[in-house]
Protein backbone atom coordinates (compact mmCIF):
# COMPACT_ATOMS: atom_id res chain seq x y z
CA UNK A 1 0.00 0.00 0.00
CA UNK A 2 1.10 3.45 -0.62
CA UNK A 3 2.09 5.04 1.95
CA UNK A 4 2.95 8.48 2.73
CA UNK A 5 6.71 7.72 2.80
CA UNK A 6 6.74 7.79 -1.01
CA UNK A 7 5.89 11.42 -0.77
CA UNK A 8 8.21 12.10 2.11
CA UNK A 9 11.09 10.75 0.44
CA UNK A 10 10.83 13.67 -2.20
CA UNK A 11 11.20 16.10 0.18
CA UNK A 12 14.64 17.44 1.60
CA UNK A 13 15.01 18.81 4.71
CA UNK A 14 17.74 21.51 4.31
CA UNK A 15 15.84 22.70 0.97
CA UNK A 16 12.87 23.23 2.80
CA UNK A 17 14.45 25.07 5.41
CA UNK A 18 16.28 27.21 3.29
CA UNK A 19 12.99 27.70 1.39
CA UNK A 20 11.77 29.30 4.14
CA UNK A 21 13.99 31.55 5.30
CA UNK A 22 14.74 32.42 1.81
CA UNK A 23 11.04 33.88 1.28
CA UNK A 24 10.63 37.13 0.22
CA UNK A 25 7.90 39.83 1.40
CA UNK A 26 5.96 39.79 -2.16
CA UNK A 27 5.80 35.71 -2.11
CA UNK A 28 3.76 36.63 1.84
CA UNK A 29 1.86 39.20 -0.05
CA UNK A 30 0.75 36.70 -2.71
CA UNK A 31 -0.14 34.13 -0.31
CA UNK A 32 -2.26 36.63 1.66
CA UNK A 33 -3.98 37.99 -1.72
CA UNK A 34 -5.66 34.13 -2.21
CA UNK A 35 -8.48 32.85 -1.00
CA UNK A 36 -7.56 29.20 -1.24
CA UNK A 37 -4.01 28.49 -0.97
CA UNK A 38 -1.73 25.68 -1.21
CA UNK A 39 1.90 24.86 0.50
CA UNK A 40 3.73 27.00 -0.93
CA UNK A 41 1.31 29.66 0.58
CA UNK A 42 1.64 27.75 4.11
CA UNK A 43 5.73 27.69 3.18
CA UNK A 44 5.54 31.69 2.88
CA UNK A 45 2.71 32.16 5.44
CA UNK A 46 4.93 30.38 8.19
CA UNK A 47 8.19 32.02 6.74
CA UNK A 48 10.12 35.00 9.35
CA UNK A 49 8.96 37.28 6.04
CA UNK A 50 5.52 36.96 6.84
CA UNK A 51 5.84 38.02 10.68
CA UNK A 52 5.31 41.76 9.77
CA UNK A 53 1.96 40.85 8.60
CA UNK A 54 0.94 39.02 11.37
CA UNK A 55 -1.84 41.44 12.22
CA UNK A 56 -3.17 41.14 8.87
CA UNK A 57 -3.02 37.37 9.33
CA UNK A 58 -4.56 37.31 12.54
CA UNK A 59 -7.73 39.05 11.38
CA UNK A 60 -8.24 36.99 8.26
CA UNK A 61 -7.70 33.78 10.61
CA UNK A 62 -10.48 35.32 12.70
CA UNK A 63 -12.78 35.70 9.81
CA UNK A 64 -12.07 32.14 8.73
CA UNK A 65 -12.65 30.51 11.62
CA UNK A 66 -15.88 31.81 12.54
CA UNK A 67 -17.29 31.19 8.91
CA UNK A 68 -16.39 27.50 9.09
CA UNK A 69 -16.85 26.60 12.85
CA UNK A 70 -18.97 29.10 14.43
CA UNK A 71 -18.10 31.15 17.68
CA UNK A 72 -17.94 28.12 19.30
CA UNK A 73 -15.13 26.34 21.71
CA UNK A 74 -15.40 22.73 21.94
CA UNK A 75 -13.62 21.41 25.50
CA UNK A 76 -12.18 18.17 26.09
CA UNK A 77 -10.14 17.00 29.22
CA UNK A 78 -7.17 14.12 28.96
CA UNK A 79 -7.63 11.21 30.75
CA UNK A 80 -4.04 9.33 31.70
CA UNK A 81 -4.55 5.67 32.02
CA UNK A 82 -0.83 5.17 32.00
CA UNK A 83 2.78 6.12 32.85
CA UNK A 84 4.20 2.93 32.11
CA UNK A 85 6.63 3.28 28.49
CA UNK A 86 9.13 0.57 26.92
CA UNK A 87 10.97 4.22 24.72
CA UNK A 88 13.56 6.22 25.92
CA UNK A 89 12.77 9.43 24.47
CA UNK A 90 15.16 12.45 25.94
CA UNK A 91 11.83 14.99 26.04
CA UNK A 92 9.91 12.72 28.05
CA UNK A 93 8.75 12.13 31.80
CA UNK A 94 7.55 9.08 31.22
CA UNK A 95 10.86 7.85 29.60
CA UNK A 96 11.96 4.19 30.67
CA UNK A 97 14.83 5.44 31.78
CA UNK A 98 13.48 8.08 34.24
CA UNK A 99 13.14 5.97 37.56
CA UNK A 100 10.00 6.65 38.62
CA UNK A 101 6.91 4.75 39.93
CA UNK A 102 4.71 3.30 37.56
CA UNK A 103 1.19 3.55 37.81
CA UNK A 104 -1.69 2.07 34.93
CA UNK A 105 -5.13 2.84 36.23
CA UNK A 106 -7.44 -0.34 36.81
CA UNK A 107 -11.03 -0.45 35.81
CA UNK A 108 -11.91 0.69 39.92
CA UNK A 109 -9.47 3.57 39.48
CA UNK A 110 -10.91 4.70 36.30
CA UNK A 111 -14.57 4.84 37.35
CA UNK A 112 -13.29 7.16 40.15
CA UNK A 113 -11.39 9.42 36.87
CA UNK A 114 -14.09 9.33 35.19
CA UNK A 115 -16.58 10.49 37.64
CA UNK A 116 -14.75 13.43 38.65
CA UNK A 117 -14.57 14.25 34.78
CA UNK A 118 -18.11 14.10 34.49
CA UNK A 119 -18.75 16.16 37.56
CA UNK A 120 -16.56 19.04 36.20
CA UNK A 121 -19.10 18.78 32.81
CA UNK A 122 -16.67 16.74 30.71
CA UNK A 123 -17.93 14.94 27.71
CA UNK A 124 -15.14 14.39 25.40
CA UNK A 125 -12.24 12.48 27.00
CA UNK A 126 -9.06 11.88 25.74
CA UNK A 127 -7.19 8.91 26.17
CA UNK A 128 -3.73 9.26 27.01
CA UNK A 129 -0.67 6.57 27.77
CA UNK A 130 2.74 5.28 27.75
CA UNK A 131 3.76 2.83 24.93
CA UNK A 132 3.97 -0.01 26.72
CA UNK A 133 2.90 -3.10 24.38
CA UNK A 134 2.79 -5.50 27.44
CA UNK A 135 0.62 -3.75 29.72
CA UNK A 136 -0.97 -0.69 28.09
CA UNK A 137 -2.11 -3.04 25.13
CA UNK A 138 -4.80 -3.31 22.47
CA UNK A 139 -6.69 -5.57 25.10
CA UNK A 140 -6.22 -3.06 27.79
CA UNK A 141 -7.67 -0.06 25.56
CA UNK A 142 -10.65 -1.86 24.59
CA UNK A 143 -11.18 -2.83 28.12
CA UNK A 144 -10.67 0.56 29.40
CA UNK A 145 -13.50 2.21 26.51
CA UNK A 146 -15.85 -0.37 27.82
CA UNK A 147 -15.25 0.99 31.06
CA UNK A 148 -16.04 4.84 30.03
CA UNK A 149 -18.06 4.89 26.68
CA UNK A 150 -21.87 5.25 28.30
CA UNK A 151 -20.03 8.45 30.27
CA UNK A 152 -18.55 10.08 26.96
CA UNK A 153 -19.78 11.44 23.67
CA UNK A 154 -16.45 11.71 22.22
CA UNK A 155 -13.52 8.81 22.81
CA UNK A 156 -10.03 10.48 21.44
CA UNK A 157 -7.12 8.16 21.99
CA UNK A 158 -3.73 9.20 22.05
CA UNK A 159 -1.82 5.92 22.13
CA UNK A 160 1.36 3.88 20.96
CA UNK A 161 0.83 3.32 17.43
CA UNK A 162 -0.85 0.21 16.15
CA UNK A 163 -1.93 -2.30 13.35
CA UNK A 164 -4.49 -1.05 10.73
CA UNK A 165 -6.43 -4.28 12.01
CA UNK A 166 -6.28 -3.12 16.14
CA UNK A 167 -7.48 0.83 15.31
CA UNK A 168 -10.24 -0.86 13.62
CA UNK A 169 -11.16 -2.31 16.75
CA UNK A 170 -10.63 1.29 18.20
CA UNK A 171 -13.14 2.78 16.02
CA UNK A 172 -15.66 -0.66 16.16
CA UNK A 173 -15.36 0.19 20.38
CA UNK A 174 -16.42 3.66 19.95
CA UNK A 175 -12.97 5.92 19.43
CA UNK A 176 -13.59 8.45 17.57
CA UNK A 177 -10.42 10.46 17.01
CA UNK A 178 -6.92 9.04 17.13
CA UNK A 179 -3.55 11.70 17.62
CA UNK A 180 -0.35 10.55 16.61
CA UNK A 181 2.70 13.03 16.46
CA UNK A 182 5.68 12.35 14.54
CA UNK A 183 7.38 14.39 17.00
CA UNK A 184 9.91 15.55 14.60
CA UNK A 185 10.48 14.86 10.94
CA UNK A 186 13.65 16.04 10.57
CA UNK A 187 14.68 11.90 9.75
CA UNK A 188 18.68 12.55 10.41
CA UNK A 189 18.10 13.52 14.00
CA UNK A 190 15.04 11.66 14.87
CA UNK A 191 16.98 8.59 16.45
CA UNK A 192 18.76 11.37 18.75
CA UNK A 193 15.44 11.85 20.32
CA UNK A 194 14.02 8.57 20.44
CA UNK A 195 17.34 5.94 21.81
CA UNK A 196 15.19 2.70 22.36
CA UNK A 197 11.99 1.67 21.74
CA UNK A 198 9.52 0.91 19.08
CA UNK A 199 9.06 4.59 18.80
CA UNK A 200 12.97 5.00 17.61
CA UNK A 201 11.08 3.56 14.60
CA UNK A 202 11.03 6.65 12.41
CA UNK A 203 9.02 4.94 9.13
CA UNK A 204 6.88 3.26 11.25
CA UNK A 205 5.16 6.01 13.20
CA UNK A 206 5.59 8.06 9.99
CA UNK A 207 3.10 5.31 8.82
CA UNK A 208 0.71 5.48 11.47
CA UNK A 209 -1.25 7.96 10.18
CA UNK A 210 -2.40 5.56 6.79
CA UNK A 211 -3.31 3.03 8.97
CA UNK A 212 -5.85 4.84 11.38
CA UNK A 213 -6.94 6.47 8.01
CA UNK A 214 -7.57 2.89 6.47
CA UNK A 215 -9.22 1.60 9.63
CA UNK A 216 -11.97 4.56 9.13
CA UNK A 217 -10.89 6.51 12.19
CA UNK A 218 -13.63 9.51 11.77
CA UNK A 219 -10.97 12.33 12.71
CA UNK A 220 -6.79 11.88 12.54
CA UNK A 221 -4.79 14.77 14.66
CA UNK A 222 -1.12 15.43 14.18
CA UNK A 223 1.44 17.70 15.04
CA UNK A 224 4.90 17.78 16.11
CA UNK A 225 6.59 18.75 19.56
CA UNK A 226 7.59 22.31 18.77
CA UNK A 227 11.08 22.93 20.38
CA UNK A 228 13.10 19.60 19.14
CA UNK A 229 14.11 21.39 15.63
CA UNK A 230 13.60 24.57 13.57
CA UNK A 231 9.89 24.67 14.25
CA UNK A 232 9.20 26.26 10.72
CA UNK A 233 10.52 23.40 8.99
CA UNK A 234 8.67 20.66 10.83
CA UNK A 235 5.83 22.67 10.44
CA UNK A 236 5.62 22.74 6.82
CA UNK A 237 6.50 18.83 6.83
CA UNK A 238 3.85 18.27 9.31
CA UNK A 239 1.24 20.08 6.72
CA UNK A 240 2.75 18.05 3.75
CA UNK A 241 1.75 15.16 5.68
CA UNK A 242 -2.20 16.55 5.98
CA UNK A 243 -2.25 17.55 2.49
CA UNK A 244 -1.70 14.19 1.78
CA UNK A 245 -3.82 12.44 4.19
CA UNK A 246 -6.98 15.40 3.40
CA UNK A 247 -6.64 13.99 -0.49
CA UNK A 248 -6.18 10.01 0.06
CA UNK A 249 -8.83 9.75 3.41
CA UNK A 250 -10.99 12.50 1.96
CA UNK A 251 -14.10 11.51 4.43
CA UNK A 252 -12.19 11.77 7.48
CA UNK A 253 -11.73 15.27 9.52
CA UNK A 254 -8.21 16.17 10.34
CA UNK A 255 -6.89 18.67 13.54
CA UNK A 256 -3.96 19.59 14.45
CA UNK A 257 -2.35 20.68 17.63
CA UNK A 258 0.86 22.59 19.25
CA UNK A 259 2.76 21.00 21.95
CA UNK A 260 5.68 22.99 23.04
CA UNK A 261 8.29 21.20 24.87
CA UNK A 262 7.70 21.38 28.58
CA UNK A 263 9.25 20.95 31.85
CA UNK A 264 9.47 17.56 32.55
CA UNK A 265 11.27 14.26 35.13
CA UNK A 266 14.53 14.45 33.41
CA UNK A 267 14.05 15.99 30.01
CA UNK A 268 16.48 17.49 27.71
CA UNK A 269 16.19 21.88 27.08
CA UNK A 270 14.28 22.99 23.80
CA UNK A 271 16.54 23.38 21.26
CA UNK A 272 14.62 25.73 19.92
CA UNK A 273 12.78 28.55 21.62
CA UNK A 274 9.14 29.58 19.69
CA UNK A 275 7.72 32.42 21.58
CA UNK A 276 4.03 33.87 21.19
CA UNK A 277 4.26 35.89 18.65
CA UNK A 278 5.77 32.80 16.81
CA UNK A 279 3.14 30.20 17.78
CA UNK A 280 0.52 32.76 16.73
CA UNK A 281 2.08 33.06 13.28
CA UNK A 282 1.83 28.98 12.88
CA UNK A 283 -1.70 28.77 14.10
CA UNK A 284 -3.09 31.67 11.38
CA UNK A 285 -0.69 30.52 8.69
CA UNK A 286 -2.58 27.00 9.19
CA UNK A 287 -5.57 28.22 9.04
CA UNK A 288 -5.35 30.74 5.95
CA UNK A 289 -3.62 27.43 4.10
CA UNK A 290 -6.77 24.88 5.32
CA UNK A 291 -9.94 26.87 6.71
CA UNK A 292 -11.22 23.28 7.59
CA UNK A 293 -8.44 22.48 9.74
CA UNK A 294 -9.41 21.77 13.72
CA UNK A 295 -7.17 23.73 15.60
CA UNK A 296 -6.45 22.41 19.27
CA UNK A 297 -4.88 24.65 22.37
CA UNK A 298 -3.90 22.76 25.39
CA UNK A 299 -3.03 24.25 28.74
CA UNK A 300 0.27 22.93 28.12
CA UNK A 301 0.02 27.03 27.13
CA UNK A 302 -0.05 29.68 29.78
CA UNK A 303 -3.55 31.78 30.62
CA UNK A 304 -2.18 35.46 28.36
CA UNK A 305 -1.87 33.56 25.47
CA UNK A 306 -5.17 30.69 25.74
CA UNK A 307 -7.39 34.12 26.56
CA UNK A 308 -5.79 35.73 23.36
CA UNK A 309 -5.87 32.77 20.92
CA UNK A 310 -10.01 32.28 21.51
CA UNK A 311 -11.24 34.80 18.79
CA UNK A 312 -8.14 33.93 16.33
CA UNK A 313 -8.42 30.28 15.36
CA UNK A 314 -8.61 27.90 18.00
CA UNK A 315 -11.83 25.55 17.56
CA UNK A 316 -10.99 23.59 20.62
CA UNK A 317 -9.65 23.76 24.13
CA UNK A 318 -8.57 21.18 27.01
CA UNK A 319 -8.94 22.61 30.65
CA UNK A 320 -8.60 21.66 34.32
CA UNK A 321 -6.13 18.93 32.85
CA UNK A 322 -4.30 16.50 34.64
CA UNK A 323 -1.12 15.21 32.82
CA UNK A 324 -0.49 11.94 35.46
CA UNK A 325 -2.74 8.71 35.85
CA UNK A 326 -4.88 9.02 38.41
CA UNK A 327 -3.94 12.99 38.64
CA UNK A 328 -8.10 13.86 39.18
CA UNK A 329 -8.83 12.01 42.18
CA UNK A 330 -6.86 8.63 42.63
CA UNK A 331 -2.84 9.36 42.55
CA UNK A 332 -2.86 13.66 42.45
CA UNK A 333 0.94 12.99 43.35
CA UNK A 334 2.03 10.30 40.72
CA UNK A 335 4.31 11.34 37.67
CA UNK A 336 3.26 13.68 35.21
CA UNK A 337 4.30 13.51 31.59
CA UNK A 338 5.03 17.42 31.46
CA UNK A 339 4.22 20.27 33.38
CA UNK A 340 0.79 21.79 32.36
CA UNK A 341 1.02 26.14 32.24
CA UNK A 342 -2.73 26.95 32.80
CA UNK A 343 -3.87 25.72 35.92
CA UNK A 344 -7.54 27.46 35.86
CA UNK A 345 -10.64 25.18 36.06
CA UNK A 346 -13.00 23.83 33.36
CA UNK A 347 -15.38 26.45 34.57
CA UNK A 348 -12.89 29.02 34.56
CA UNK A 349 -11.69 28.66 31.25
CA UNK A 350 -15.73 28.32 30.06
CA UNK A 351 -15.86 31.25 31.53
CA UNK A 352 -13.41 33.31 29.53
CA UNK A 353 -14.89 31.65 26.74
CA UNK A 354 -18.24 33.21 26.84
CA UNK A 355 -16.39 36.63 27.85
CA UNK A 356 -14.58 36.92 24.34
CA UNK A 357 -18.28 36.47 23.25
CA UNK A 358 -17.85 32.57 22.40
CA UNK A 359 -19.30 29.26 23.45
CA UNK A 360 -18.18 26.61 25.30
CA UNK A 361 -19.05 23.23 23.85
CA UNK A 362 -18.98 20.23 25.74
CA UNK A 363 -21.00 17.91 23.48
CA UNK A 364 -21.45 18.24 20.11
CA UNK A 365 -21.60 14.75 18.59
CA UNK A 366 -23.82 11.91 20.04
CA UNK A 367 -22.76 8.13 18.63
CA UNK A 368 -26.47 7.70 17.38
CA UNK A 369 -25.87 9.97 14.57
CA UNK A 370 -23.40 7.38 13.22
CA UNK A 371 -25.99 4.33 13.82
CA UNK A 372 -27.73 2.84 11.27
CA UNK A 373 -31.64 3.09 11.56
Amino acid sequence: MKTFKSVFKNYDWDTIQSRIYQTSTREVEQALAKTKRNLDDFLALISPAALPYLETMAQQCHELTKKRFGKTIQMYAPLYLSNECQNICTYCGFSLDNKIKRKTLSDAEIKLEVEALKKTGFDHVLLVTGEANYTVNINYFLNAITQIKEQFSIISAEVQPLSTEEYERLHDAGVYSILVYQETYHQEVYKKYHTKGKKSNFDFRLETPDRVGTAGIHKIGLGVLLGLEDWRTDSFFNALHIDYLQKKYWQTKYSVSFPRLRPAEGIIEPNFIMDDKDLTQLICAYRLWNEDLEISISTRENEKFRNNIIPIGTTSMSAGSKTNPGGYVVDPQSLEQFEISDERSAEEIAQVIKKSGYEPVWKDWDRTFSQTV
